[in-house]
């Protein structure tokens, strides 16, 4: 696949992935944790999006169980679907931070945005294949803050859960002045479901760096 090609997977956790690591090194902008949780949030709202959960004050519910193609979003979605009972978005936050993060990167280097790197003693880490195809994210957020534009569902979501997980400075950094205002309001412009899954996903990353702090 050549480095043209590489405009972005549609997919939410892919973007935020990149957002979240510096596009040359691969090295994570934000403490792991918060990466892990961000992710797991987009990997949650790419099921939203896709109509096959449904997040409410009841927990978290299939609502349909049809396979999308994607290995992982797919296996996410079994695993929603094997509970006996509906489990707080918290809940499965938490549980799919653990992983969230290895998971996405095998998905970009399958879809030929990352590569693994040797990285010192350390051992490998994973990098993007091109520094300016990593950054084509920031352009899809700053598309879908631009208040001349109809409200774009995906670089919507993708703000708001690139705020939550704690790249608000990053965001600061490449998008106009006042993008904060302009975040706000295209959040509030979601559905009731994913501005819950924001929500919740921020609550979380708030809680985890409190918990390290002390």
């Amino acid at each position: 696949m050549s480095y043209a090609q590489l405009t972005g997977t549609g997919r939410l956790a892919d973007d935020l992935y990149l957002m979240a690591h510096h596009e040359v090194t691969g090295k994570p902008l934000l403490q792991r944790r918060a990466v892990g949780l961000g992710l797991a949030g987009a990997l949650l709202a790419e099921l939203v999006l896709a109509g096959r959960i449904r997040v409410g004050p009841g927990g978290v519910a299939v609502a349909g169980a049809a396979p999308s193609g994607d290995a992982l979003a797919d296996s996410v979605l079994a695993l929603v679907h094997g509970e006996e009972q509906r489990r707080p978005a918290r809940d499965w936050l938490l549980f799919l931070a653990r992983t969230a993060a290895a998971d996405v990167a095998r998905r970009l280097a399958g879809s030929g945005y990352l590569t693994r790197v040797r990285h010192g003693w350390r051992g490998e880490r994973w990098v993007p294949v091109d520094a300016e195809c990593a950054f084509v994210p920031l352009a899809r957020v700053k598309s879908a803050l631009s208040p001349s534009r109809p409200l774009n569902v995906h670089g919507a979501a993708l703000a708001g859960l690139a705020a939550a997980c704690g790249l608000g400075s990053r965001l600061a950094l490449y998008l106009p002045p006042k993008t904060g205002r302009a975040l706000d309001e295209t959040v509030r412009r979601l559905d009731p479901e994913m501005r819950e899954l924001i929500a919740q996903t921020q609550a979380a990353v708030d809680s985890s760096l409190l918990s390290h702090r002390v």
